[in-house]
């Protein structure tokens, strides 16, 4: 039987100075430098809830997740108009994490401090490299001293739960250029680091012109080996394919994404995915990508990019596409109350994977194991319904 998991708020803010030439995120630049239409947008995201709430009447927001885009090109009275309309709209948990993407290159001097008062008490910053020369080929508009300078700000402003995203694998890095990378991050002791390598993402400018000197497969392989031993011995504990943090300080959205939970997904492109006890379905949701489109037709049925049912065929994949990310794995009652499944329906590729030495069950619980999670996209695939 399906039972609602914990459910978390998603919002996109669809613009940024720059896109990013491996970037495939629902972005789209300020071609004209003028100023955003965020009055109107935060009317529209208000409304879009409006519109979505009555498919989680009573239920509790564990999270809330300001991504983009550039959520931080966002003035913070915004951010706290839309805080203050969504918690009036829902129940929010006490010590409800609310996290705000962040730009290091739109970071200016005081902003921090309102942000904190608007609400927000998790910062992710996108780092991507402190090596002036990376950052160039990857197309960032700041540099190592912005992102530095602009850490240090938000610490100065009283936010520590930070985090710092940083890709490998980068044109013409070495071995030694990702150690500095991380070096240069420990120096700063965020809380949380997300450590990930470079992808050539389909309709990118990257896949199209794929840059020179991307390190090949067994440079990148080694990479991420040293890396996750340097992060390790500087104390964040790997709790996920890309993500490290201190005791404690995991994030507490995306671990409700990987476990296969709920949440609402609000503004231009976003994707929700919500359980419906009464009919006993999964349900996929999500908004017309365009801002101008959403801007439109936010609060209406004109403002759906779509929705789905998930088959209860499909949830087995879906569900292991997620929580084959963490290293704790899952338990077979999450399993079984997430998907509405008994184990019993995946017996066969279950079985697959503990022979190839991909999983291992100790007791109730399922976890992938070092061979696995260097696999993992084998191992999920086994889950596909044929």
């Amino acid at each position: 039987m399906l039972t609602p998991p914990p459910l978390s708020l998603y919002v996109h803010i669809p613009w940024c100075v720059r896109k990013c030439p491996y970037c495939d995120f629902n972005s789209h630049e300020n071609k004209t430098g003028g100023a955003l239409p965020f009055q109107a947008y935060v009317d529209a995201l208000l409304a879009d809830l409006d519109f979505d709430l009555p498919l989680v009447w009573g239920r509790t927001v564990h999270s809330v997740f300001f991504g983009g885009g550039t959520p931080s090109l966002m003035p913070p009275e915004f951010i706290e108009r839309f805080l203050q309309g969504a918690s009036a709209r829902l129940r929010f948990a006490p010590g409800c994490e609310i996290t705000l993407e962040t730009n290091p290159g739109t970071a200016e001097h005081g902003r921090f401090e309102l942000y904190r008062a608007a609400g927000v008490n998790r910062l992710s910053f996108g780092i991507q490299s402190f090596d002036d020369g990376c950052l160039q080929r990857l197309g960032r508009i700041h540099d190592s001293a912005e992102a530095e300078a602009a850490v240090k700000l938000a610490q100065d402003a009283g936010l520590d739960n930070l985090n710092l995203d940083l890709m490998y694998a980068l044109p013409q890095q070495s071995l030694a250029m990702a150690e500095r990378d991380l070096e240069r991050a420990f120096a700063l002791q965020p809380a949380h680091v997300s450590h990930y390598q470079l992808t050539l993402e389909p309709n990118t400018l990257f896949a199209a012109r794929p840059p020179s000197g991307i390190p090949d497969e067994d440079n990148s392989w080694d990479m991420q080996e040293h890396c996750q031993a340097l992060l390790s011995a500087a104390g964040y504990g790997q709790y996920e394919v890309s993500a490290y943090a201190r005791p404690g300080r995991q994030c507490t959205h995306n671990l409700n994404y990987w476990r296969y939970g709920d949440y609402l997904g609000i503004g231009a492109g976003a994707h929700g995915k919500l359980t419906l006890g009464a009919e006993q379905a999964v349900l996929r949701r999500w908004k017309h990508k365009h801002p101008a489109t959403f801007l439109a037709h936010a609060g209406s049925d004109a403002a759906l990019g779509g929705d789905e049912r998930i088959p209860s065929e499909r949830r087995p994949f879906e569900f292991m596409l997620n929580a084959l990310r963490l290293v704790e794995g899952f338990s077979v009652a999450e399993f079984e109350a997430r998907t509405g499944l008994a184990l019993a329906a995946i017996e066969a590729p279950l079985q697959a994977a503990y022979t190839a030495g991909w999983l291992d069950r100790t007791g109730e619980r399922i976890r992938p194991t070092e061979l696995g999670r260097r696999f993992t996209n084998d191992v999920v695939a086994l889950f596909l319904d044929d």
